[in-house]
């Protein structure tokens, strides 16, 4: 808590949680959230879990090189780490599944890092092919309710950070030594000697966690199970849906994911609170939804991809006898 970068965080959740929320009139919240039909929870449920197991197997297949890991063994890490990004700022999950996959398997945290940030670009790609599939969708939306309205310009330059990101991943990974030889040269020429043979170290194992790009029928599989994953996290926005008095496109629903989850990259509060919640309501008003049945659906939303990806994950964190103590606290800040 002595972090500024934490009261950042809660600062801009709170700036996103009043703007999700001003102009709305919570009885009708309210009524909109007790008239809901819960029970489609459970097959949305149901689907986001499967593409938890995907994401597994797309990290096991992405550490293959290094090292051949069964996706049963990847699915609690996996869920332990989306956990951690769901408790505590700054996705610490995300170091924290690196962590513990060095404990359980004695892969390199470098490596499993270095997987972990495949999967972030190429999610990120994917992501904003959802928003350009429906860029004529969304030109004809209005701009009132706040985030839509300037939506292609942060596509475009969201665009080119995520596919500019990747294509430095994808040269690292097809020119190793040519990497190494230029990251050598920067670390001795721009930090302190004394690190030079642990930065050196750290840069060599990350590395060998891109060497599953090095084939391009490897870089095509993790992108279409990037695809397959983001649109059953679609699905579950579709099967929430019916729970709530109204009814848009899947396409509207993708156009809907791909920016919540491009906004939750914004430093927030952990849990993503107001970053998701903001934008996920301005897409479905701009669609001709009423504020407050799509502020129930969108933190209804919210709740059911928070809540039980974190339970789940904290079941295997104690089935796996680990705990969130001061060594593994020191290791993941570390």
């Amino acid at each position: 808590m002595k972090n500024w970068q934490v009261w950042l965080g809660v600062l801009i959740s709170v700036f996103f949680i009043w703007l999700a929320l001003r102009g709305l009139h919570l009885e009708d919240f309210w009524n909109a959230v007790q008239k809901a039909d819960y029970i489609w929870l459970v097959p949305g449920i149901g689907v986001y879990f499967i593409a938890v197991w995907i994401r597994a197997w797309r990290w096991h297949y992405l550490l293959g090189p290094i090292k051949k890991i069964p996706t049963k063994t990847m699915f609690p890490v996996t869920a332990i780490g989306y956990m951690g990004n769901n408790i505590y700022p700054a996705r610490a999950g995300e170091v924290l599944r690196a962590v513990i996959l060095k404990r359980k398997e004695g892969v390199s945290v470098s490596a499993s890092l270095a997987t972990i940030i495949v999967e972030r670009i190429f999610d990120g790609v994917v992501m904003l092919s959802f928003v350009f599939v429906n860029l004529p969708e969304l030109a004809k939306l209005t701009g009132a309710s706040g985030f839509v309205g300037n939506i292609q310009q942060a596509a475009i330059i969201g665009t080119g950070v995520f596919l500019g990101a990747l294509v430095i991943f994808l040269l690292a990974a097809m020119f190793p030594q040519v990497t190494a030889k230029t990251g050598l040269w920067l670390v001795e020429r721009m930090t302190p000697k004394r690190l030079h043979t642990k930065i050196v170290t750290i840069m060599n194992k990350f590395l060998d966690g891109l060497a599953s790009l090095r084939s391009p029928f490897n870089v095509l599989m993790v992108f279409f199970t990037s695809v397959i994953i983001w649109l059953l996290e679609t699905g579950k926005y579709w099967f929430v849906m019916h729970a709530f008095d109204f009814n848009v496109s899947f396409f509207a629903l993708m156009l809907m994911n791909g920016i919540v989850n491009l906004a939750t990259t914004i430093p927030s509060a952990p849990g993503y609170i107001g970053t998701f919640d903001a934008p996920g309501i301005a897409v479905l008003t701009a669609y001709g939804v009423d504020q407050a049945t799509a502020a129930g659906y969108t933190i209804t939303l919210h709740v059911a991809l928070w809540l039980p990806i974190t339970l789940l994950g904290a079941y295997f964190l104690t089935r796996e006898g680990i705990k969130w103590s001061d060594s593994l606290r020191e290791e993941t800040a570390e």
